[in-house]
C-alpha cells in the first residue's frame, strides 16, 4: 500500500508556499482604516466626496443583447451600490485582502436585474467583439486570469486612502455608458480615466449573502435608469 507521506509532504509544502506568498504585502484598508477581509462584504464607491454618483451596480453595456451585464456607477448619489466580497483565486492562509495580490470580486446581493445564468464574479471582456477599452462584465470564473483584479493604493486623502483597481493588462477606468452616460467600468491604459475608489464595509463579518436594502431594491427597480 502506498504511503500517505508524499501527499502529506506535498500539502505542507503547498501551505507554506501560500504563507510565503502573502508576506511582504500590506492589507488594503476600508473607510474605517481597518484591513479589508475576505470574510466581509463592501461597497465600492468613488473616493471623492465631490462625486456626482453613487456606488457600483450591474447594468447592460449595450441595448441588445442585454447579457452579460456590465458594471456602472449609479448616477444617483443616494444609491450606495451593491455589496461585493473579495476572495483569492486559489486557497491562501490569509484573511486579509492585500494590495497588489490577485483577487476575485463578486457581487453579493439578492437583488439582481436579470441574466441569472451568469455568475456574479467580475471579469474583463475578452470576446472577439470587445473594444480597445473592453468592458468589465459580470459572469467571470474564479480561476480564469481575466477574472483576477488587484487593489493598489493610489494616494492618501482626508479620512482614508484612495485606491485603484487593476488587472494583469491595465487599470480599471470609466467611460460614459449607454444609459444616461452613467460612468461604465472598462479596462484602460489612459490614466485620465482611472476610477479611484474607497471600500465601505457593510453588515459586519459574514460569509452569507447580504440581505438587500431598500435602496438597492429601489435602484434595481429603476433599471436601467439608475
Amino acid at each position: 500500500m502506498m504511503s500517505s507521506f508524499p501527499l502529506v509532504s506535498f500539502l505542507i509544502t503547498l501551505m507554506l508556499a501560500a504563507a510565503v506568498c502573502t508576506q511582504g504585502y500590506e492589507p488594503a484598508l476600508d473607510t474605517a482604516e481597518n484591513p479589508i477581509l475576505t470574510s466581509a462584504q463592501y461597497l465600492i464607491q468613488p473616493y471623492s466626496p465631490r462625486s456626482n454618483g453613487g456606488g457600483l451596480l450591474p447594468v447592460p453595456v449595450k441595448l441588445l443583447p442585454l447579457c452579460p451585464l456590465g458594471i456602472s456607477q449609479s448616477s444617483v448619489t443616494a444609491l450606495p451600490g451593491l455589496p461585493v466580497s473579495f476572495s483569492y483565486p486559489y486557497p491562501l492562509m490569509d484573511t486579509y485582502v492585500n494590495e497588489g495580490q490577485a483577487v476575485n470580486i463578486e457581487f453579493r446581493s439578492e437583488a439582481w436585474p436579470g441574466c441569472e445564468e451568469f455568475s456574479k464574479y467580475w471579469e474583463v471582456d475578452e470576446s472577439s467583439s470587445a473594444s480597445e477599452e473592453p468592458a468589465i462584465l459580470v459572469g467571470g470564473k474564479k480561476r480564469e486570469r481575466n477574472s483576477w483584479f488587484r487593489i493598489e493604493r493610489k494616494e492618501n486623502f482626508v479620512g482614508g486612502n484612495a485606491y485603484k483597481l487593476t488587472t494583469l493588462a491595465g487599470t480599471i477606468g470609466t467611460i460614459p455608458g449607454p444609459w444616461e452616460n452613467a460612468p461604465q467600468l472598462v479596462l484602460t491604459n489612459d490614466t485620465a480615466k482611472t476610477f479611484l475608489v474607497k471600500f465601505h464595509k457593510v453588515h459586519g463579518d459574514t460569509t452569507a449573502t447580504t440581505s438587500t436594502s431598500r435602496l438597492e431594491k429601489l435602484g434595481l427597480g429603476m433599471f436601467p435608469f439608475y
